[in-house]
């Protein structure tokens, strides 16, 4: 092989090894930072591991909101109809939520089943659904407007 080849195909590799570095740190940092949109009926069925970083959404329940009186500290169940998944949140609530509202929520799970939040997202306006929310609702042939009682869980 000719020098300059050499020197050509020395540099292809070079920007090659380099991009592929470059690409392989992205995903990793990327894969860091993703939540995973899940239904309180997927979170029942057991889909999601302990401590996994994801997103719930649904309804608040109902009659389910509790707020402590000496911190920030909240409980709430969110709903798709079918399941709930209890929620414990401390922070400031968003001053559009409230019990019957489509709310999407970010945290974990810990091992007593719980989901630790640590964002809460309320709806802006009375017409507006997330379309996760509005989506896992409909798949699971439940709406707001057939449902006059949450379940009990």
């Amino acid at each position: 092989m000719k020098p300059h080849r050499r020197k050509r195909l020395g540099i292809i590799l070079f920007i090659a090894t380099a991009l592929s570095f470059a690409v392989g740190l992205t995903l990793y940092a990327l894969s860091q930072n993703i939540d995973l949109f899940y239904t309180p009926t997927q979170i029942a069925a057991g889909e999601v591991a302990v401590g996994q970083r994801i997103r719930v959404g649904g309804m608040v329940r109902e009659g389910s909101y509790v707020a402590a009186s000496d911190s920030l500290r909240v409980e709430f169940d969110a709903t798709d109809f079918v399941n709930n998944v209890p929620i414990h949140y401390e922070g400031i609530l968003p001053d559009l939520f409230r019990e019957g509202q489509g709310v999407v929520v970010e945290g974990a799970l810990d091992a007593n089943g719980l989901f630790q939040a640590s964002r809460v997202l309320a709806k802006h306006d009375e017409n507006y659904m997330s379309p996760e929310v509005k989506a896992a609702l409909e798949a699971s042939g439940a709406s707001p407007q057939n449902h006059s009682a949450m379940p009990e869980q």
